[in-house]
């Protein structure tokens, strides 16, 4: 007699039901009780039944699926003896044709939310009289993520909000052709270039690029990784828990037998459900992923503390040592004040294990709060809108969303007055510093990885240009102090500083160098590609934040100077966003 699955699915929960009531779980401290929505549990099946199992007898069943293996954290340890624990650990270790996210699920169980995303309140750099105010200093940023989510409002028909655009991660998300530092020198190059501005008439732009060595990927360090991963309520998307996971795989399957995979989840508590594990063993790491499914609210700071806690455990002082928080920020239970969440962050790194945040969803999305754990847990910030996304994140740039090549990255440009009038830096205002910061090796800056590439853009007013938007003082000196040659006030237009910390260092090093004045003003339309496109990127989140400093560039004139700047584009990326300028037109 052929008996169908659907006579099956009832018996198999109830006995998960009854397993889970009568299991014991015991902590080193001995036994103990503990409320079930405290627990959560640990790793999957290691195989799942197949469709012709369902077709055989129930003693059949019961012979080739063997009982899941619990394991919490002695935190968590408790004794298990009431029947609705099993929903709970079903939510975690229950087989494919359970999970919510299998294909013949039913889409309206998902979870939707809007009108609930966060972001940081940004005031845009004012403009700046070199006469007063000549240095500017700021802390490098190499996050992305501000643009992917750009690329996802947009596709959902929106213009983002004013304070989702940040201009730096804007430029950042794109590679240029910089010059690659000389192994064995410092761990990136300089470059500078100078044009007119194509949006303000009479001004100028200067672009500042640096670009990471690229060590050989191949002979990296060992990496000790742990994932994790928010699978609370309001993961139950399409474009949440089911996107993080594939997009983990992705990254795993990139790792070998040398490199660690721990998988930690949070909803109402936290649980460990894969312990340290090799990184070539990718069947056992895929089956630990897709058994997850979502359920429950959101308490980020056991998770966290837990991650911390494996990280440790595996720490290897010579290798790659980070945590990977995967989530939509939507931390609604226990710790939840940023200034708490970033303290708590800060105080780990001090251990030598580094944070990057991946950011996932809609709706709900914290990106405030992604971006800033990220920064002061000395890694980056991706948001994931996509399988491409992803690709692009985990696998194309793995060894710069892994490898740190310099940490506490700050810069300081002085602007020379007998050359500039006015200067305005776009973007990085979260990541202004106080002028005395910059010498102070007790203040957090921005971190590097392997081949990243960094970029900012001064807008500049230039002596004997009459577009100055601040009347000049009276009584301000104007000519170049004494203690400056006339050649070297007028051949030196700024003075660049980076201060940066290398790899497990405590004390920065200091690199400095001056930027010339050309002897002609070169126009936008003859700069190099890379200053054009930078330059056009730049403009878009100009007009995004609907900005008071650009004037005279519509979204035409726009669209063609991108597109007179793709230059090599093997990826798409460029072409993606000429596609968006066309798109934010029509909005």
């Amino acid at each position: 007699m052929n008996l169908k699955p659907e006579f099956f699915l009832p018996v198999l929960i109830t006995a998960l039901v009854g397993c889970a009531a009568d299991h014991e779980v015991k902590t080193e401290q001995g036994e103990i009780k503990q409320p079930a929505s405290q627990t959560q549990i640990l790793p999957p099946k290691k195989q799942e039944l197949q469709e012709k199992q369902l077709e055989a007898s129930i003693a059949s069943q019961d012979a080739s699926s063997p009982e899941p293996r619990l394991s919490i954290t002695p935190a968590l340890a408790s004794k298990h003896k009431i029947a609705n624990q099993a929903q709970e650990l079903a939510s975690f270790q229950a087989p494919n044709r359970l999970n919510p996210f299998a294909a013949a699920d039913i889409q309206s169980s998902y979870y939707q939310d809007s009108d609930r995303e966060k972001y940081a309140t940004i005031t845009q750099n004012p403009v700046k009289q070199v006469a007063s105010d000549p240095v500017s200093t700021f802390s490098i940023d190499v996050d992305t993520g501000s643009y992917s989510n750009i690329r996802r409002l947009l596709n959902q028909g929106t213009l983002p909000p004013v304070d989702a655009v940040r201009i730096e991660e804007m430029i950042n998300y794109f590679d240029y052709a910089y010059q690659i530092p000389e192994p064995g020198n410092q761990p990136f190059s300089i470059q500078t270039e100078l044009a007119l501005s194509p949006w303000s008439e009479g001004h100028a732009l200067l672009r500042i690029g640096l670009k990471g060595y690229e060590p050989n990927f191949e002979k990296r360090p060992a990496a000790n990784l742990v994932f994790l991963l928010d699978v609370s309520g309001s993961m139950n998307a399409p474009d949440k828990l089911p996107l993080l996971k594939k997009s983990l795989l992705m990254l795993s399957q990139q790792l070998t037998e040398q490199d660690n995979v721990a998988i930690v989840v949070y909803a109402g508590a936290s649980g460990v459900v894969l312990e340290p594990t090799p990184g070539n063993q990718s069947l056992k790491i895929e089956q630990a992923l897709e058994s997850l499914a979502a359920g429950g609210s959101t308490n980020g700071q056991a998770g966290i503390h837990l991650a911390y806690q494996l990280a440790k455990q595996s720490f290897d002082p010579q290798g790659i040592n980070r945590v990977i928080l995967a989530t939509d920020g939507d931390f609604n239970v226990g710790l939840s004040d940023v200034d708490a969440l970033k303290k708590l962050i800060e105080q780990k790194r001090q251990d030598g294990i580094a944070l990057t945040t991946l950011g996932f969803g809609t709706g709900n999305y914290n990106d405030h709060l992604m971006e800033q754990l990220a920064d002061v847990g000395n890694g980056h910030y991706a948001y994931i809108d996509s399988l491409n996304e992803a690709r692009k994140v985990l696998v194309e740039q793995l060894a710069s969303t892994l490898i740190t090549i310099a940490s506490d990255v700050k810069i300081q440009v002085e602007f020379n007055p007998a050359v500039v009038k006015e200067y305005r830096l776009l973007g990085y205002e979260n990541r202004s510093l106080a002028r005395e910061d910059f010498n102070n090796d007790k203040v957090d800056a921005g971190e590097i990885g392997a081949g990243h590439t960094v970029t900012a853009l001064y807008e500049l007013v230039l002596q004997g240009s009459e577009a100055q938007r601040i009347d000049p003082l009276r009584y301000q000196e104007a000519k170049p102090s004494k203690g400056k040659t006339a050649s070297t006030a007028n051949n030196e237009l700024a003075f660049i500083k980076l201060r940066y910390k290398a790899t497990q260092a405590s004390q920065s090093q200091l690199i400095s160098r001056p930027v010339l004045m050309p002897e002609q003003m070169t126009a936008f339309t003859k700069a190099s590609e890379d200053f054009r496109f930078a330059a056009s990127v730049a403009a878009f989140g100009e007009t995004l934040r609907n900005s008071k400093y650009i004037s005279g560039l519509d979204y035409n004139t726009l669209i063609n100077h991108a597109l007179a700047a793709k230059g090599s584009d093997p990826f798409g990326y460029r072409s993606e966003f000429i596609q968006l300028l066309r798109l934010a037109s029509a909005l």
